[in-house]
């Protein structure tokens, strides 16, 4: 049988072993930037910058 090649099966092989993967890791990365605790201090204080009365 023969192997058909097609752009959407490159595409979907692509999207599938390098694109996925590298958004997993860098949402990953964005999360555990906003839950680190030496960032807690500067996010508590942006929250509260829709409740300023200047």
């Amino acid at each position: 049988m023969k192997a058909i090649i097609t752009i959407r099966n490159v595409a979907s092989d692509l999207v599938t072993t390098f694109w996925t993967p590298t958004f997993v890791t860098i949402f990953v990365f964005i999360v555990a930037y906003a839950l680190w605790p030496r960032n807690k201090a500067a996010f508590d204080e942006v929250s509260r910058m829709p409740l300023r009365q200047d």
